[in-house]
C-alpha cells in the first residue's frame, strides 16, 4: 500500500516559510498524492478537481515519489512463508525454498501440501526431452499425487536406487511408473536390490547391463527429486528397506548416522558415514548425484528437521521444498547450533 507521509511540525513550519508559489505547489503535490494513491482516483480526475493539466498531475505525483512523500508498503499472508524461505536459504546448502502453510498437524496431511507445492514446482521446471530421476518414499510419493496428471509430456524417468519390493511408498519402480503416468512419460525399471549382500556383489550388479543402462538415465537426468529420511525417528522409512537395519539400530547409531539420503547414511555435517550397508548399497554415489544439475529435496515433519539441516550443510541439494511448521524447526536448530 502507498501513503503519503505526514509532515512534522518541524517540517510544518518550514512550509509555512515557504514563497506562496512553493506552498501552492506543495500543497497540490500533497492534494495529488492523496487522491491518486489513497482515494484510488486517475490522474485525469485530479486534474479536473484541482483545475490543472494532466501533465501537471504526473509532474506532481512523479516529484513527491522523488522527494520520498510516498511509502509504499505490501502486506501479505504470504510474506512471512517468503521470509522463512530467505531465511532457509541464508542458512547456506540450499539455492532455493519453498514453505508452504501447515495445513494440519497431521503428518499425512502436511506431506500432501508438501507433495502438492512440489508438483507444481516440477510441472513449472521441466520440458519435453527432460529426464526425471527419482528415489522411492513418502515424500516423492506425495509429489506423484500432486501431479493429477497425465500432462502429456515427453519426459523420461529413472530410479537413482535399487528397488525394494513391499511398501508401494519403497518400491521405486512403482514411484516412478506412477510419476511417468502423471507426466505423460516412460518409467525405466531397475531390475535390482537396494542393497547388495557386499562390495563385490554390488560391484557386479552396477556392471549389469540392464542396470547400468539406468544409473546412466538417472546420471544423465536434468531434474532429481527425492526424498530426506530419518533415521533416529520409530517411523523412519529407512528400517523397511532392510531386513537387518531394524536389529542394527545400535551400529547405526555409532556409526554417527543422523539422516538418510538416496538409502545413504549421512551424519549431522552431511557427510556419508563408515557404515557396511552404505559400502553395500545399489544407488547412485553422492558425487555423481551432485552433478545432476536441479535436485529437489522433498519433507516435512518435526522428525525430519534435524536431517533437512544436515543434508542443507552437506551441500547436497539445490531446492527445498516443505513447510512452514517444519522450515520453523530448521531455522530453530540452526540459530540454537550456531549459538553453541
Amino acid at each position: 500500500m502507498a501513503t503519503p507521509k505526514t509532515p512534522s511540525k518541524v517540517a510544518s513550519s518550514k512550509v509555512i516559510s515557504m514563497p506562496r508559489e512553493e506552498l501552492t505547489t506543495a500543497r497540490q503535490m500533497h492534494q495529488a498524492l492523496v487522491m491518486h494513491f489513497l482515494e484510488g482516483l486517475t490522474q485525469a480526475q485530479i486534474a479536473d478537481r484541482l483545475g490543472v493539466s494532466h501533465a501537471t498531475v504526473n509532474r506532481l505525483i512523479k516529484r513527491g515519489r522523488q522527494l520520498g512523500l510516498v511509502e509504499i508498503k505490501i502486506r501479505s499472508p504470504m510474506e512471512p512463508l517468503v521470509e522463512m524461505e530467505e531465511r532457509l536459504v541464508a542458512l547456506g546448502g540450499i539455492a532455493r525454498a519453498v514453505v508452504v502453510p501447515t495445513v494440519s498437524e497431521n503428518k499425512v496431511t502436511a506431506l500432501q501440501a508438501v507433495g502438492e507445492a512440489a508438483a507444481r514446482l516440477l510441472l513449472e521446471t521441466i520440458a519435453d526431452g527432460d529426464t526425471v530421476c527419482i528415489t522411492g518414499g513418502k515424500g516423492v510419493s506425495a509429489v506423484v499425487a500432486g501431479l493429477h496428471g497425465p500432462h502429456g509430456l515427453k519426459v523420461e524417468v529413472a530410479p537413482v536406487t535399487g528397488c525394494v519390493q513391499g511398501k508401494h511408498y519403497t518400491d521405486v519402480n512403482h514411484v516412478g511408473a506412477l510419476m511417468a503416468e502423471g507426466l505423460g512419460g516412460r518409467a525405466y525399471q531397475i531390475h535390482a536390490p537396494l542393497f547388495a549382500d557386499d562390495a563385490a556383489e554390488r560391484a557386479m550388479l552396477l556392471n549389469m547391463r540392464s542396470v547400468a543402462d539406468v544409473f546412466r538415465r538417472a546420471r544423465e537426468a536434468r531434474i532429481a527429486v527425492v526424498g530426506i529420511g530419518s533415521i533416529l525417528s520409530d517411523d523412519s522409512s529407512y528400517y523397511d528397506l532392510h531386513p537387518s537395519s531394524g536389529t542394527d539400530r545400535e551400529t547405526i547409531g555409532k556409526s554417527g548416522a543422523y539422516c538418510e539420503l538416496l538409502a545413504h547414511l549421512l551424519d549431522r555435517e552431511g557427510r556419508v558415514c563408515d557404515y557396511a550397508l552404505n559400502r553395500s548399497l545399489v544407488a547412485l554415489t553422492l558425487d555423481e548425484f551432485a552433478q545432476i544439475p536441479l535436485k529437489i529435496g522433498v519433507a516435512a515433519g518435526a522428525n525430519k528437521a534435524g536431517p533437512i539441516l544436515s543434508v542443507m550443510k552437506g551441500g547436497h541439494l539445490d531446492t527445498l521444498v516443505t513447510d512452514e511448521a517444519t522450515a520453523s524447526r530448521v531455522i530453530d536448530m540452526a540459530q540454537a547450533e550456531g549459538e553453541h
